[in-house]
């Protein structure tokens, strides 16, 4: 089969993937896709699933999926968000029969589910149901690592050096750190070079890098300094959110260092 990467931009259809590893029983997988990824990056949802596929996994999609309701929450609106919440539990409510495991390619939004969503229906009638879809959640390359005991996509191919960017997500509310780099670690060609403070905010924040500007770029700036010491070609994380910020000052000081998502990078050269 020829080599397929979907980047900018998207492609329309998806293919047919080869599958590396099957295991005994293929996973099924509702893949969840964050606002960002599908508004402003389509293609590395693409990625994910091509990944998903490749590894043995029976991945579904429903199209009434809508926000996870972070953005409400962060800035104030708890009755709001929890509305959008009540939705995600039930547009990712386990069907019976085979077990069904919920997969995003965004940290940042399965953080919420995790951690947000035990405050919003603390004490209600759906903490049953939203704690059934809790344990059920992941991120992409935790559900890969942890649950699937894959460490590598044996034909990612991509050739350079690469940083990696702990998201605070993926970090501290998900606990990710070594999953991420093990996955990269096994792509053929790819050589990782860590950066200073590199589980430092780069200082999107959401709504905080339009509430305090000046602070939100000087920490973007800060962090893109890092990873240029490094003589990195790729500054690679598991959140589009922190790697838009991070294009947006790379583009506009004209450098030369580009962003990837995981989900990218595994997708590369196959």
């Amino acid at each position: 089969m020829a080599s397929v990467f979907f980047a900018r931009p998207a492609a329309p259809v998806l293919p047919l993937f080869p599958v590396f590893a099957m295991p005994s029983a293929a996973p099924h997988v509702d893949i969840f896709i964050p606002c960002f990824v599908d508004q402003l990056y389509p293609y590395t949802a693409l990625n994910m699933v091509k990944v998903l596929e490749a590894v043995g996994c029976q991945v579904h999609y429903n199209p009434a999926q809508t926000c996870c309701g972070q953005p409400a929450y962060n800035a104030g609106y708890k009755a709001e968000s929890r509305d959008i919440a009540d939705k995600f539990l039930t547009d990712f409510a386990a069907p019976a029969g085979a077990p069904r495991y919920v997969v995003s390619p965004s940290a940042s939004c399965v953080g919420m589910v995790r951690n947000a969503y035990s405050h919003l229906f603390a004490g209600t009638p759906e903490a049953a149901r939203c704690g059934a879809v809790q344990q059920r959640t992941y991120e992409l390359t935790e559900f890969l690592v942890d649950v699937l005991g894959i460490t590598a996509v044996p034909q990612a191919r991509l050739s350079g050096r690469y940083t990696y960017h702990d998201s605070c997500s993926a970090l501290r509310e998900c606990g990710i750190r070594a999953a991420p780099r093990q996955l990269l670690d096994g792509v053929a060609g790819l050589e990782r070079i860590e950066m200073a403070e590199t589980t430092t905010c780069c200082g999107f924040g959401g709504t905080f890098a339009v509430k305090f500007e000046a602070i939100s770029v000087a920490m973007a700036q800060q962090k893109v300094e890092h990873a240029l010491a490094t003589r990195a070609d790729y500054l690679v994380s598991t959140d589009v959110s922190c790697l838009m910020h991070l294009e947006a000052y790379i583009r506009r000081e004209k450098l030369t260092i580009k962003t990837m998502h995981i989900a990218d990078v595994l997708a590369s050269g196959w």
